[in-house]
């Protein structure tokens, strides 16, 4: 088993009680936007990110530490639940355990996370097109757009909806025709 998928069978139980609790306490949208912001601001900070990871560091100063950063600025219950990692020693698997709560949330609201690799930044007109073809193609109620700009693709985009992937970029379709003559030849 990879590292990935045994980190992910341990985050998925807590994953899913936080999205009990937050079910619970009629904050879906609130942790929500709580977890992205703690993830981007893990994501911006190395520093924040080795200290949290570090086991030589105290629960008590790791503790003392979520307070002060997030205390009036996330909700409790993301705060009691951050707590809970570092009592546990599984704060260094937050990561996986937001991206694990996402996945569940956006399946409990009929959700589809689809990633787009486009060479240029989509107009509004454009994603709002494209989020009405995805949900079509996948019977969902919403679409959340994830946008990566990759000017390698040329033209056209790629897009991956959990385990598909539909490339209609320039790129792609070279790389498809070099294959091909590379096989004839």
């Amino acid at each position: 088993m990879s590292s990935q998928g045994f980190m992910s069978k341990i985050a998925l139980p807590y994953a899913e009680a936080l999205v009990e609790s937050a079910s619970s306490a009629s904050a879906l949208d609130q942790i929500n936007q709580d977890l992205s912001l703690i993830s981007e601001i893990l994501n911006q900070s190395q520093e924040l990110k080795t200290f949290f990871y570090n086991p030589l560091i105290t629960t008590e100063i790791k503790k003392n530490v979520v307070s002060s950063l997030f205390t009036n600025q996330v909700h409790s219950l993301v705060i009691r639940f951050l707590l809970v990692l570092i009592d546990r020693r599984r704060i260094a698997l937050l990561d996986v355990i937001i991206s694990k709560y996402l996945e569940l949330v956006y399946q409990l609201q009929s959700t589809v996370i689809a990633e787009v690799l486009t060479p240029v930044l989509l107009t509004d007109v454009q994603q709002s097109a494209l989020i009405n073809k995805i949900k079509d193609m996948t019977n969902s109620k919403t679409v959340k757009l994830v946008i990566t700009i990759k000017p390698m693709l040329i033209a056209g985009f790629i897009i991956k909806i959990g385990s598909k992937t539909i490339d209609t970029s320039l790129y792609g379709r070279l790389k498809h025709i070099s294959a091909y003559l590379n096989a004839v030849s």
